[in-house]
């Protein structure tokens, strides 16, 4: 067995000293090679615009394919461009598209076959068509277990899902992480959300996605900030910062949402986390300064069709709310939100416990569940001009202001969200938020040039 396995790693050895190496000028140079484990391809300086760029090679995991830029952040990728990224244990480092636009293409893709790729330290800024009706996303992963990380994205006016997951018939464990989505401004219809997670076509089908560790800067392009359209996925530790617009579970059941950060500033039309569809949980958020109400309450679950289409809006049943922490809110709270004629099947079998809300109107129902267990929530510094709700307690929590402004209670009933990263900290700290800003962040080495 010893020497079986020190002939392995010789082969290894030998195999990662015959990786090469290859600078490329063009998008026809990189699509002319013939890629093996543990090459990389580097781009040159020089001019990258209307680039229609393949990435294809068969990588390993000890052994990736790399394509990256000779100055990260530097090369600007302009004009008529976009990027096919096929193949397996493809990794994309440092790329920056900006000033460019594409014609009928999405700007990134993972091809069906990706398997184990990742994309990061990449910008992609300003991309725009002068058509806002035109339809192209920015990134679109298909594939399975495919990675974005440590990202900048900013400005998307047009018509699209700024990154999507495309969802299949079987799970694909792709991982959304550690990028920073700035401003998007409102694209004034649907079809203008930051993150899309599958489709209503297939949103009963298991994606297990991963949303983490992200920061959503004023991404206003529509009522949802991230749209969950498919089973099993989660979304945690992310910041949403001053956004118009919700994290919505659109379609879809069994999601996990939690460690999340949602701060509005009393910004007109900032909102929370819209349940709809079955077995969600939604705990240990923090939920500060939103203005919202109704479908874009701190905490809403709304009412339902009969009998629903896939694109319908389906019944909240069993969703498990705990352990959030809202605070200076116009609404805490709301059951059966966006009740009208046609759409008046309430959530069933709701629990809501150990929730704490202050200075906000704790619960409204705007329909009575189907079976509710309300207990230990806490409501404080508010003057309410109704009994108070069963369920909750009036008493002070002691909490009080930290370094970032952010209430932190202590005893039983205390913000669940974990500390936050360095990066999210510093969008409390910093007011020039921007390229300059990004490039000062920790573990992100893009430096942008624009």
């Amino acid at each position: 067995m010893i020497r079986f396995n020190t002939l392995l790693i010789l082969l290894f050895s030998i195999g990662l000293a015959q990786a090469k190496d290859y600078p490329v000028h063009s998008a026809n140079e990189l699509a002319a090679l013939s890629l093996k484990p543990g090459d990389k391809v580097i781009m040159q300086p020089g001019d990258w615009s209307n680039q229609q760029l393949l990435f294809k090679g068969q990588g390993t995991k000890e052994a990736p394919i790399t394509l990256l830029s000779a100055q990260p952040g530097r090369i600007l990728i302009t004009g008529n461009s976009n990027l096919l990224i096929d193949g397996q244990w493809l990794v994309v480092d440092g790329l920056n598209f900006t000033r460019g636009f594409s014609l009928k293409k999405d700007v990134i893709v993972f091809s069906k076959q990706c398997e184990w790729c990742r994309l990061t330290n990449t910008a992609i800024v300003d991309f725009n068509t002068s058509d806002k009706k035109q339809d192209y996303k920015w990134v679109s992963l298909n594939g399975f277990h495919n990675r974005v990380d440590h990202c900048y994205i900013k400005g998307k006016t047009h018509q699209g899902t700024t990154l999507v997951i495309w969802v299949a018939d079987k799970p694909n464990y792709h991982r959304i992480d550690h990028n920073f989505f700035d401003y998007r401004p409102d694209l004034g219809v649907n079809g203008g959300e930051t993150i899309r997670i599958g489709l209503s076509t297939v949103s009963m089908n298991d994606s297990h996605t991963t949303v983490e560790d992200n920061i959503f800067y004023r991404c206003d392009g529509e009522m949802e900030v991230i749209s969950n359209k498919s089973c099993y996925n989660t979304i945690r530790n992310n910041l949403f910062f001053e956004c118009v617009g919700t994290l919505t579970l659109r379609h879809g059941n069994y999601a996990q949402v939690y460690g999340n950060y949602l701060v509005g500033n009393g910004v007109d039309g900032t909102g929370g986390i819209r349940i709809i569809g079955e077995n969600h949980k939604v705990f240990d958020n923090y939920l500060q300064g939103l203005t919202g109400s109704g479908l874009k309450a701190a905490i809403n679950m709304m009412d339902a069709f009969p009998h629903p289409a896939l694109n319908g809006y389906w019944q909240v049943k069993n969703p498990v709310v705990y352990n959030n922490t809202i605070v200076n809110c116009k609404e805490g709270i709301e059951i059966g939100s966006g009740k009208r004629e046609g759409r008046n099947v309430p959530p069933v079998n709701v629990t809501l416990t150990d929730n704490l809300v202050w200075g906000t109107t704790p619960l409204v129902y705007s329909d009575r569940p189907q079976g509710i267990r309300l207990a230990d929530n806490i409501v404080y510094n508010i003057r309410l001009s109704t009994d108070l709700p069963d369920g909750f307690d009036m008493k002070d929590p002691r909490i009080g202001l930290n370094g970032l402004n952010l209430y932190q209670p202590s005893g039983k009933n205390k913000a669940g969200a974990p500390a936050m990263s360095a990066e999210q900290q510093q969008l409390f700290t910093k007011t020039d938020i921007g390229p300059q800003w990004f490039r000062n962040l920790p573990d992100i080495n893009i430096k942008l040039q624009q």
